[in-house]
């Protein structure tokens, strides 16, 4: 079968999405560490390798550690042999090195924002950015809004015929309260239009095709309600411990870790209305109304609907011994930390009333996936009633996410023989087996759409505190309750047995991940 068609969404300004990014120079604070030369380097070469980089471009690296840009560009360079996602052209990566610069100075002193003014303004001469900044603070949440703030004093954040615009990494805020104050703290300085807000996840191709899929393919969207559809799950399953993530997640956890952003960005996309155009605020107006129609719990529904866990070492018989999460480097041996959440969500709106919307992600669980099951209500069975069929598969539409992306949809069809019986076959798409595969680390797309202005995928100050709205009566229940029973699943399982029974209580199961 072969595709045709294709077609690039416009961005804001009208003009196609595959244009390069305006003329600019990106300041990473925090260079020093693991997210520039393991993404946002390799990002940027593999957007310089499809011509959608400006060739006015420079890029400045910012932290504490006393290097050269001498010294500085030759670590990059022997961290892209390692980080790349696909063959380093000598050339192309020569022309990127020479575009690359280094400033050591800390965050909070004001006098290397003022050193770091007259650089940049010397690279603008240099290079044609126009005065063009963008700044990506990938460092600790600690130092978002000491940065944020530093460069306004620093008259970096101020847009006269040119543009300047901020990326903060997750996670925003730690909790409800927290979240608003950094809100508050950084639109002081910034006005929304400035602050792009990144959950790499949106940078996935067939996570931005769920819009696609939806609302560009005439024979799902009328059925997708509450009339046709009986629930929704969504599985965000690794098999990886903390690794040497210990110190992070003991104050983290997976509650704030992946369900206020990456799992409720998968619900906002698989469940808002139709937007009436792909303009930036359009499309996270209608997200932010999914968000906002979520019931938050009360104590007692956070006892029936959610379940935590943390995982022990494997079982025995297991194939490889894992250690437990208590014996992970930087955790405490009596921590209470989960690394495993299960819920059930309601959404009050008219399209999903009373569609339960059930989510799980975790830690060394069996299989790495990512997925969203559409499970359809049951046909009557009436018609059947009096031949061999002894019951009724309902359809399930599953959009496989990560590792393997792709969109498969299991069906009912008679089985060959003189007597009626149904099987149960599933009509699979692949993307690599129609698109072939793309080299990307997953920030390609978010990085590029800063510098063309898009903030389609970025989060929105209200959407984040309604998604902290919602996770605060879990976390206030959680932290007056602790965990009765940790570690609760062995390494290698699918997590608690109360997960299944969260589903079992409703005459409901798990999507098969197996």
């Amino acid at each position: 079968m072969q595709t045709t068609n294709t077609t690039d969404f416009p961005d804001e300004s009208g003009s196609e999405a595959r244009r390069p990014g305006d003329p600019c120079i990106m300041v990473i604070f925090g260079a020093s560490g693991d997210l520039t030369k393991r993404k946002l380097i390799p990002a940027l070469y593999n957007l310089a390798k499809e011509n959608l980089l400006p060739s006015n471009f420079a890029l400045v690296g910012f932290a504490r550690n006393e290097f050269s840009t001498e010294e500085f560009r030759e670590i990059l360079n022997e961290d892209i042999k390692l980080y790349a996602t696909s063959d380093v052209d000598p050339e192309l990566w020569k022309w990127f090195e020479e575009r690359i610069y280094y400033m050591s100075g800390d965050f909070a002193d004001p006098a290397a924002y003022q050193k770091l003014k007259a650089f940049l303004a010397e690279l603008d001469t240099k290079h044609g950015t126009g005065g063009n900044y963008f700044n990506y603070l990938a460092t600790s949440p600690n130092f978002f809004a000491t940065i944020v703030q530093q460069l306004g004093a620093g008259g970096l954040t101020t847009e006269e015929n040119n543009w300047r615009r901020v990326i903060i990494e997750k996670p925003f805020g730690r909790d409800f309260e927290s979240a608003k104050k950094l809100n508050k703290d950084i639109q002081q300085v910034l006005n929304e239009k400035q602050i792009y807000r990144i959950d790499h996840y949106l940078g996935k191709e067939t996570v931005q095709n769920i819009l696609v899929f939806r609302f560009a393919n005439g024979i799902f969207e009328p059925i997708w309600n509450r009339r046709y559809i009986d629930h929704v799950q969504i599985t965000v399953a690794e098999t990886v411990g903390v690794e040497d993530r210990g110190g992070y997640y003991e104050v983290a956890g997976t509650l704030r870790d992946m369900v206020p952003n990456h799992i409720f960005q998968l619900i906002c996309l698989t469940a808002m209305e139709p937007p009436v155009s792909f303009d930036a605020d359009v499309v996270r107006d209608e997200q932010a109304k999914i968000l906002k129609s979520i019931q938050p719990m009360t104590p007692e529904e956070v006892l029936t609907r959610t379940v935590r866990g943390q995982y022990g070492e494997s079982a025995n018989g297991a194939v490889k011994k894992m250690a437990g999460y208590r014996s992970e480097p930087q955790v405490s041996p009596t921590s209470r930390t989960e690394t495993f959440v299960a819920m059930k969500l309601l959404i009050d709106n008219w399209r999903w009333a009373d569609v339960p919307f059930y989510l799980r992600t975790g830690k060394r669980l069996p299989k790495r996936v990512t997925e969203i099951a559409i499970q359809f209500k049951r046909a009557p069975f009436v018609l059947f009633r009096n031949t061999a069929v002894e019951k009724m598969t309902p359809n399930r539409l599953v959009m496989h996410l990560q590792p393997d992306e792709g969109i498969s949809l299991s069906f009912g069809a008679k089985i060959p023989g003189p007597i009626v019986q149904i099987g149960n076959v599933n009509m699979d798409f692949h993307y690599h087996d129609y698109f072939g595969t793309t080299a990307s680390t997953g920030y390609e797309r978010l990085l590029h759409d800063c510098m063309v202005g898009d903030a389609t995928l970025f989060q929105r100050s209200d959407m984040v505190e309604a998604s902290w709205n919602i996770v605060s009566p879990i976390q206030d229940v959680w932290e007056a309750l602790p965990p009765r029973k940790f570690p609760n699943y062995s390494a290698g399982s699918w997590g608690p047995k109360e997960a299944d029974e969260l589903l079992e209580h409703d005459k409901r199961h798990w999507s098969t991940t197996e």
